[in-house]
């Protein structure tokens, strides 16, 4: 009877237990958990790169603005499903964003995501006016299906306005700047108020500390900008594949296209650089602090940090995924294999830093005796064993690329507009 009770707890099936452990303590967020901060960094980061143009003026980098900016929006909704998937009756979630108001983190979440949404759509459409309209007088007079769907598509988002005029334009621009200003902040505290939930649990050692949400934020920017320049090097240089493939066979209407600029990519690359050295700053502090004031709870953190989890935070988060990509970029002749590398294993250096909040966090016991390890369900058996387990995280990690391929139809982030 007994051994039936606890295996319905939410927690049990994945929780390994050694030492002195209280019978009711689980590791109870898993993987689901830590796909939500990475996934809204991701949004956030994406954000950031597309403001460098936007509002900071760097024309190199007009072709990835509008990349990433359109990417941000396709990562956008998948930043509240890991959440969804995880909670046990999700019916409610949607509640939130419908009722929002500051008394905890999560419910002003409703607010700062609402409020982001609007201000990535309204700068989609600024971005993107001329060329609706331009669409929507193109496909006039269409005889194809798929391309009077087009023109009713195109004449919706256009939302009434037909002015293409250099002053129309020139004032469609203002906007994005404005735009752009706003939300680099707001696409900050969308991401900080997750660190912020972390950091303001007093009853936890490890993520009580008032430089949570700044680690968070820095680290949001480091990973979205590596996710843009990765996925970007992707799609050029398949895009690029193709073409000479179709050359090849003969189509001489092909052009075949140039694939990546490497100084656009060195460029980005810089500015990587700088958000991931203040991130490894940030969080080097932060061990540093902890160790010099010595608090109660050092010693089982220490214990942690340098025992039980010292492959996953010192090898795999630091070294793997700070340290050689660090050295990757610095090194001079950068090239698109090495770039590729370096934004993988940033990408995957990020992932770590939560997995180590999050389920380390978790690791230790309130007894200070024990500890707990999170066996990741590999193959599911059940719905609960999908959703905290790899395919429901891999479920989450592709969805935005899904959205993408769609938007991307309609708002054509890689072509010049």
């Amino acid at each position: 009877m007994i051994e039936h009770a606890e295996t319905i707890v939410h927690g049990a099936e994945w929780t390994i237990k050694h030492g002195f452990v209280y019978p009711n303590e689980f590791i109870y967020w898993g993987i689901t958990i830590v796909m939500y901060p990475y996934m809204t960094g991701l949004v956030a980061g994406a954000f950031v790169l597309s403001s460098l143009y936007h509002v900071f003026g760097q024309k190199d980098l007009k072709d990835m603005a509008k990349f990433s900016l359109v990417f941000s929006l396709a990562l956008l909704p998948v930043a509240m499903m890991p959440l969804m998937m995880h909670l046990q009756q999700p019916l409610r979630g949607i509640e939130v964003l419908f009722t929002p108001h500051f008394t905890s983190a999560i419910a002003a979440f409703g607010i700062v995501f609402t409020t982001y949404a609007i201000i990535v759509l309204s700068e989609i459409w600024f971005v993107y006016r001329k060329y609706f309209v331009e669409q929507s007088i193109a496909l006039k007079g269409a005889v194809n299906t798929g391309d009077q769907v087009k023109r009713v598509i195109y004449n919706i988002l256009t939302l009434g306005a037909y002015d293409i005029s250099e002053k129309a334009v020139a004032k469609d621009h203002k906007a994005v700047t404005l735009l752009a200003a706003i939300g680099i902040p707001v696409a900050c505290f969308l991401h900080g108020y997750a660190g912020f939930i972390f950091g303001s649990v007093k009853a936890n050692a490890l993520w009580m500390s008032p430089l949570m949400p700044v680690i968070f934020i820095m680290s949001a920017v480091v990973s979205g900008i590596a996710l843009c320049m990765l996925t970007y090097i992707i799609i050029m240089e398949w895009k690029k594949f193709k073409a000479i493939l179709a050359k090849g066979r003969g189509n001489e209407t092909v052009t075949v296209i140039a694939g990546v600029e490497m100084d656009v990519m060195k460029k980005a690359s810089k500015y990587l650089l700088g958000f991931l050295v203040a991130a490894i700053t940030l969080e080097l502090l932060d061990i540093i602090f902890r160790g010099y004031t010595a608090m109660k709870s050092w010693d089982i953190l220490r214990e942690v940090m340098f025992t039980e989890d010292f492959t996953k935070i010192f090898i795999l988060q630091y070294g793997l995924g700070n340290l050689v990509p660090f050295i990757l970029l610095l090194l001079p002749k950068l090239t698109i294999r090495r770039l590729f590398v370096s934004l993988a294993l940033i990408l995957f250096g990020v992932f770590m830093m939560r997995w180590n909040v999050v389920v380390g966090g978790q690791a230790f016991s309130l007894s200070f005796d024990g500890f707990m390890h999170y066996d990741l369900p590999l193959i599911p058996h059940n719905l609960e064993t999908y959703r905290e387990g790899l395919f429901g995280a891999l479920t989450v990690a592709a969805t935005p690329f899904v959205i993408f391929w769609v938007i991307n139809k309609i708002v054509p982030s890689l072509k010049e507009v």
